[in-house]
């Protein structure tokens, strides 16, 4: 005899489904990553990132209105510095009338309920395309740090809600916080990426920025004598537990799908809102398996980014957020 309960029963058809499903989707979950350029009316595809663009301020405007227009209420935002404006120390980074400062200014002038995060780190402004100050060899910390808060601190003068560094390199997010309480910023918040891995997902977004490290002499060839060791879990748990107690508001994983267990981990550990970033090496594998027909795009997508959620997310940053968001409404 069959037993009297029959698992199957919850899953007859959509209805039921949808009833009893445990994690759900909606815009209220999503972090929007967009890349600012200068100059005028350029919307530029980013080659490795199938319809996702770089905007200029101009056209990042109505980008802003739309995304409103969706419910998607938050960006993350990402710059592509000119070449002649690189050196070693991001000495533009502290341009109070940079890219990044005129970009928080324009969304908030457009949407003022828009929330804004800005990216923290010196690779799109460095001349080695490195998250820190190259010295004989090596990424120097403390100094690089510093240059961070100051950063930081600009971003919070032209109006962001939330710095987010990125970078990996020890004590930044406690020489942010201090420095922006010092300077009245009390309310601006700060989402570390606590464990960033040395992956290999973030081919096509250093091709949007224009920002891997460069083949030189004397340059560190990759970054993973600061971010982190694909192959570490407990480390993820100490850095982000450090870096709560150094102020941080949000803490994020990054990648996404290849580092799950670590998100869960995570979740388990601490008690403040967790963000991951679905990178964009997820985001171009999937474009390209669909262009070829090997996978259903729409279905992947919402079942990468249920994913997310399940496994602890409170936050997506995701290239996908417009695309998912179209499709559940």
């Amino acid at each position: 005899m069959y037993p009297l309960r029959r698992n199957r029963r919850l899953r007859t058809n959509e209805a039921i489904r949808s009833l009893v499903r445990e994690t759900t989707i909606t815009p209220n979950d999503f972090l929007v990553p967009l890349f600012v350029v200068e100059g005028k009316g350029i919307k530029d595809e980013i080659a490795s990132m199938p319809n996702y663009f770089r905007y200029s301020l101009d056209l990042l405007e109505g980008e802003i209105k739309e995304l409103w227009s969706l419910g998607l209420k938050s960006v993350l935002l990402f710059v592509k510095v000119p070449d002649n404006l690189k050196d070693n120390k991001g000495t533009e980074a502290l341009n109070p009338n940079g890219l990044m400062q005129r970009a928080i200014k324009t969304i908030k002038n457009v949407c003022p309920d828009m929330l804004v995060m800005t990216d923290v780190a010196l690779d799109p402004y460095s001349s080695f395309g490195h998250d820190g100050i190259v010295q004989n060899g090596m990424i120097i910390n403390d100094e690089s740090a510093a240059v961070l808060s100051q950063m930081a601190l600009t971003h919070a003068q032209a109006g962001a809600d939330f710095v987010a560094p990125s970078d990996m390199n020890d004590g930044r997010t406690l020489q942010i916080r201090q420095l922006l309480e010092n300077e009245g910023f009390k309310n601006t918040g700060i989402m570390s990426y606590s464990a960033k891995y040395a992956s290999a997902f973030y081919g096509p977004f250093r091709d949007a920025l224009d920002s891997a490290p460069v083949d030189l002499v004397d340059v560190p060839k990759d970054k993973k004598t600061y971010q982190m060791d694909c192959g570490n879990r407990i480390e993820a748990i100490r850095e982000t537990l450090m870096d709560i107690d150094e102020g941080a508001d949000i803490v994020m994983v990054k990648p996404g799908l290849s580092y799950l267990d670590i998100l869960r981990d995570i979740k388990n550990e601490v008690d403040v809102p967790i963000a991951v970033y679905q990178v964009s090496g997820e985001y171009a594998m999937i474009k390209a398996a669909a262009e070829k027909g090997w996978l259903n795009h729409d279905q992947v997508m919402m079942e990468t980014t249920i994913a997310f959620k399940r496994a602890g997310a409170d936050i997506i940053a995701s290239y996908f957020a417009k695309d998912v968001v179209k499709l559940i409404s």
